[in-house]
């Protein structure tokens, strides 16, 4: 009995400390992003270094966005993916994506039946919403 209360409270706790991090993620971040870490970008003032994982689903939306700074990407797990209005297409497993400062990019559909898998690490302006997204 006192081993089921001691794994009940840590579910809960495991629970309120996932459900706190979801909260106060801003509100135009991407859902499936996981930061790993942040820090200030030495010798360079009111920038900072971003390391996060991703993983979209089939079905998720990427939307179009850019950044304040620049992303690069490495693909964990490759996926097809559908632009509205163009031919399907790939990321390939292994492949690194650069994305430069205020370029559109993304605005696709993840197609198939498998999820995709990013790492990225974002140099961007310290203080500015790391995602802006395109009307």
């Amino acid at each position: 009995m006192k081993m089921d209360t001691l794994v009940l409270g840590g579910v809960l706790l495991f629970g309120l400390g996932v459900a706190t991090g979801q909260l106060t993620q801003p509100a135009n971040d991407s859902p499936q992003r996981v930061e790993q870490k942040r820090t200030d970008l030495s010798g360079a003032p009111g920038m900072e270094v971003i390391a996060s994982v991703a993983e979209y689903q089939p079905g998720d939306v990427v939307r179009a966005h850019a950044h304040h700074g620049v992303e690069v990407a490495y693909v964990v797990q490759g996926a097809r993916f559908q632009v509205p209005g163009k031919e399907p297409g790939a990321l390939i497993t292994g492949a690194t994506l650069m994305n430069l400062r205020d370029v559109k990019h993304a605005g696709f559909t993840v197609i198939g039946d498998t999820p995709l898998k990013l790492f990225t690490v974002h140099i961007v302006d310290k203080n500015k919403p790391l995602y802006d997204y395109a009307q």
